[in-house]
């Protein structure tokens, strides 16, 4: 399976380093899915669509470091310093109260968020229903905007 992954993850790619990243990332994904394998009706296709998701999910993190280069050049260093800083603080704070979360939460919130999983296929990844996955997104969701206001009013 690997060979097959890794030529799908070179043309999404076109780097061959990056692709063996994103294979070595599916494959350990597979292997944390190992329980539960037998669920589904084709490992293979499971593992396509593992590795295609990170293929995008990579895309999309080069593509924002590549406009985010190009708006510092434009911008020249006018941006407020201090604004960084509080951005920067605001983000550790949400991967704090993130990191509080029940783990299945984080996992589906993570999941959704920063690997682009569509909830359907969240479910099938946890074993779980789609309304189940809906509503743990729902919770998770509404528990980082109440600490994350909680923290932000402490600091005001």
């Amino acid at each position: 399976m690997r060979p097959a992954l890794l030529r799908m993850a070179i043309r999404y790619l076109e780097d061959s380093d990056e692709a063996e990243d994103v294979v070595q990332d599916a494959l350990l994904k597979l292997w944390f899915l190992r329980d539960r394998l037998d669920q589904y009706r084709s490992v293979d296709a499971l593992a396509i669509v593992i590795t295609k998701h990170l293929c995008i999910n990579r895309l999309r993190g080069i593509r924002i470091e590549k406009v985010g280069l190009e708006q510092g050049i434009s911008i020249g260093g006018s941006e407020n310093p201090e604004m960084k800083l509080v951005e920067e603080e605001n983000m550790q704070e949400i991967l704090e109260v993130i990191s509080t979360l029940p783990d299945l939460q984080q996992s589906i919130l993570r999941m959704k968020h920063l690997e682009g999983f569509e909830v359907e296929e969240i479910a099938r990844l946890t074993g779980s229903t789609s309304v189940a996955v809906r509503t743990n997104l729902s919770r998770a969701r509404k528990r980082v905007k109440e600490q994350f206001m909680i923290h932000s009013k402490v600091w005001n």
